[in-house]
Formats: C-alpha cells, structure tokens, sequence
C-alpha cells in the first residue's frame, strides 16, 4: 500500500473536527496473530499509533487472502473509531464472515448477471429478412 497507505475516511473526523486518515505502517506477528499497526493522522494533531490485531487461522477458515488484511483492518479501525470504545481493536470472526458472506453474494449476483445477458444474447434471433441479412 505505498501511496493509497493514506486512506481517508470522509466521516472521520479529529478531536478539532478536522479531517483524519490512517495510514498503514505494517505489523508485527507473533504464532497465529497479526497486530496491523496505523498511524491515526489527524489536522493540526501529533500521529497516533493504533493496533488492530487479527487471527490468522480466522483468514484460512472464511477463505479470504491474508493480503486483505490490511485492507479490512483499516475499515475496522475506521468504524471503531466512528465510535469510540475503551479497549484493544480486533478484527473478529465476525468482521471476516460478514466480509466473505458480503465478497460471495456480490459473485452471486454478477454470475447471475452473466447468465441473464448471456440467455439474453441466446433467445436474440433476427428476423429472416432485414436491411442486414443477404438471402444465400
């Protein structure tokens, strides 16, 4: 994530109301569980560092790729911080079932798409004689 590390977030706003963003500064891993740390950069405020930590057997058990870790995290710390609670952020089981249960209906829908335009395409005969059709 080079330059689209800076993400902002139009809703999120810093203690003096000004925009903020987060950017990506890594992570740190330790056996099965990743902690994506964040700089929380805000207008006219010091960076903060924010961790999100992350189970990676939860990644293999929903399929999704570990590179979208960074990715979810960001979203999570992002909706988190719309709402600030006391205590640690983790992306959970359920953050990543909602992920790959909302990634499964959007292919759902563009395979059904694909079957529509494709039964479209199939029933379109045109008729025998037209401008554009030669008899042989």
């Amino acid at each position: 994530m080079a330059d689209s590390a800076l993400r902002r977030h139009g809703s999120l706003h810093g203690t003096n109301g000004g925009s903020m963003a987060l950017r990506y500064m890594g992570f740190d891993q330790r056996q099965n569980t990743r902690a994506y740390k964040f700089d929380r950069i805000a207008d006219g405020e010091p960076a903060i560092r924010m961790v999100i930590t992350a189970d990676l057997t939860l990644f293999q058990k929903h399929h999704i790729a570990i590179q979208e870790g960074p990715g979810l995290c960001a979203q999570k710390l992002a909706a988190d911080l719309e709402k600030p609670e006391p205590g640690s952020h983790e992306l959970t089981g359920e953050d990543l079932l909602a992920h790959a249960s909302a990634r499964a209906a959007v292919a759902a829908r563009q395979a059904e798409m694909r079957r529509k335009g494709a039964r479209r395409r199939a029933a379109f005969k045109p008729p025998p004689h037209t401008p554009w059709s030669q008899p042989h």
